[in-house]
Order: structure tokens, then C-alpha cells, then sequence
């Protein structure tokens, strides 16, 4: 631990340097930090809580819902709302904007979450995660917030990160000028800096992309996943292929070791099967700070403008040498 800085230290400090700062963004990270720990112990002990398996719905992506998502989505909303921080909140389990209660003051934030990504790993013990982004309201006043606080683009971001549950807890989040991780001590609770300005490498040597889709992939994009696995000249080494299914885990890596996650659109998902602001916006945020690169294949993620809450997109997100390679083989 870098001499036992913690979380709040961390933020903290950072704000002491803005002289303009309200402590309103310092109280938000507080809440998503006690809404990840909270999430933590329930994962931590799924087998004995009663929460694993599925709640018997659908959510408005058309996926199954699992016991967690909800116990995740109402963690997350319970304990940011309280924070009198944010006018209004959009998740990827609730199909409109989630209104801020009467009972709590409107803040000058907009968060927007996946509360628990990876959710088909959560039977099996695997690796899954948070991911979360912070935009300013455009609405004027204190009043409530509204779709358009919503829809805003990548590029306006104030902050964004994500948690990651696994063989420890980590939190890796940015504000656009530096990336850097905490994990979470669970004897003393609290998440101290493990990880300081955190570089994605130029290039890597693996790449994450489900090849059960290979038959629906485009030909261009079916040719770039042959190129990429196998050696040819100039000394190009052949990647291996490293897939968990929860983009957080495979981000993760992808962001400490460099090399390429990919989810492009296909036959079936022609515009991708991700969502662009609960989990494309946020981690090319992240990326893009860290120094690396993310694109649908048509244009930069942080310049898309969202027309809808739960808009998908193609996504070739990690080490900038790789990123170019995919897109300029795949859309010349």
C-alpha cells in the first residue's frame, strides 16, 4: 500500500487543490465507496446469503435478472441518493432515469452505473464488478434531474471508474488527468492506494473477444481475429486469447497489461450488444487517461452523442498500438 493512503485521503487531497471544489464529488465517492463494500460482503459470501441464482425477470436489455443486480442496483441507489450529491441516476437494470427521492436534496451530479457487470459469472465464483460514471447536470437550478442530464457524451465526463470483486476488491477510478486503483483491506474496511497512476502499455499480447460470435462477425473482423493469433513478419508474436465474459474483469487485465478487448457489432447485434454509458463511456474514459485508446471502429467512444439511455455500440477499447491496428484492419 502506497504508505497507507486511503480512498478518501486520496480524493481529498485532490480536492484541497481545487480551490473552486464544494467537497459535493468528495461526498459522492464516499457513498460509492460504502455502496461497493456493502456489495463486496454480499458477494463475498453469495453461497450463504440466499442471493444467488435468478429473481425470475427480465431487465430492459432482455437478459435474465439475477438476485444480485437487484440487491446491487438498490445498494448503489440507496446509499447515493442519501448523499444529497446527484439530481439523477441511470442504471442499466431500470429502463428509465431513476428519480431522486422527495425526501433528499438534488445535487449537481448525474451518475450512471452497471451495478453488477459479468452477472452470469456470480453462480460460478467468477470475477464480476461495478462500473460507474459522473457527468455535471446541465438542467439548471436544484431541482430535479431529467433524460437529457442523462445524455450526455463521454467527453464530458467528470469522473468514471469501476470495482472489482475477485480475489481481492479494487477500485480503479480517474478524473481525467491520472488512473489509480485501491483495494479494499477487508480487516479494516477501507480501500488504500495500491495502484498509482496507472499506464496501459503501448501494446500487449493478448486479446478478449468471444469467438462463439465468430460466425456472425464480419469478414473483415473475422480475418483481423485470424491475423492477430497467429506470428508473421516484422516479429509479430501471436496474442492468446484471454475471455472471462464480465467486461470488467477483462478490462481489468487488459488496463495493467495492455492488449485488446473487443465486443463488435456482428449479424445478430449490429450495433454491438454493449451499452455506451453504463459501460463503453465510462472505461474509455478510463482508458483514455491511462493512455490508451477506445472506438466503436467508426469514431472515438467518448465523442459519440447518446440519443438513448440504454444505446449500445461496437467497442475496441485498450493499448493504443493495438486498438489502431484492430480498426484500421477491420474498417481500413
Amino acid at each position: 500500500m502506497a504508505h497507507g493512503i486511503t480512498l478518501e485521503h486520496h480524493i481529498l487531497r485532490r480536492q484541497r487543490a481545487v480551490p473552486e471544489a464544494t467537497g459535493e464529488l468528495t461526498r459522492l465517492f464516499h457513498q460509492l465507496s460504502l455502496a461497493s463494500k456493502i456489495i463486496a460482503s454480499k458477494v463475498g459470501k453469495a453461497g450463504l446469503a440466499n442471493v444467488l441464482g435468478l429473481t425470475g425477470d427480465v431487465n430492459v436489455q432482455g437478459e435474465e435478472v439475477q438476485k444480485l443486480d437487484i440487491f446491487a442496483n438498490n445498494t448503489i441507489v440507496s446509499c447515493v441518493e442519501a448523499s444529497g450529491t446527484v439530481c439523477v441516476m441511470g442504471s442499466e437494470e431500470v429502463e428509465e432515469p431513476i428519480a431522486i427521492s422527495p425526501h433528499h436534496p438534488k445535487g449537481k451530479y448525474v451518475l450512471q452505473f452497471d451495478p453488477l457487470d459479468g452477472s452470469g459469472n456470480i453462480d460460478i465464483n467468477a470475477s464480476i464488478g461495478t462500473i460507474f460514471s459522473i457527468h455535471q447536470r446541465k438542467t439548471e437550478g436544484t431541482g430535479p434531474g431529467n433524460l437529457g442530464d442523462c445524455l450526455q457524451p463521454g467527453r464530458d465526463l467528470v469522473a468514471a471508474g469501476y470495482i472489482i470483486y475477485g480475489s481481492s476488491n479494487m477500485l480503479v477510478y480517474s478524473t481525467g488527468d491520472g488512473v489509480h486503483g485501491f483495494t479494499l483491506d477487508p480487516a479494516i474496511g477501507e480501500f488504500f492506494l495500491s495502484h498509482e497512476n496507472i499506464v496501459i502499455p503501448e501494446r500487449g499480447d493478448t486479446y478478449s473477444i468471444n469467438e462463439g460470435n465468430y460466425h456472425r462477425w464480419s469478414e473483415p473482423t473475422q480475418r483481423w481475429v485470424d491475423w492477430i493469433k497467429r506470428p508473421g513478419a516484422d516479429d509479430k508474436k501471436a496474442y492468446r486469447l484471454r475471455y472471462i465474459g464480465a467486461m470488467v474483469a477483462d478490462f481489468h487485465r487488459t488496463l495493467l497489461t495492455g492488449g485488446i478487448f473487443v465486443y463488435p457489432g456482428d449479424s445478430k447485434n449490429t450495433n454491438g450488444k454493449l451499452r455506451l454509458l453504463y459501460e463503453a463511456s465510462p472505461l474509455s474514459f478510463v482508458v483514455e487517461a491511462a493512455g490508451g485508446r477506445a472506438s466503436s471502429g467508426e469514431e472515438r467512444i467518448l465523442d459519440i452523442e447518446p440519443t438513448a439511455l440504454h444505446q449500445r455500440t461496437p467497442l475496441f477499447i485498450g493499448s493504443k498500438g493495438d486498438v489502431d491496428d484492430a480498426v484500421a484492419k477491420i474498417f481500413g
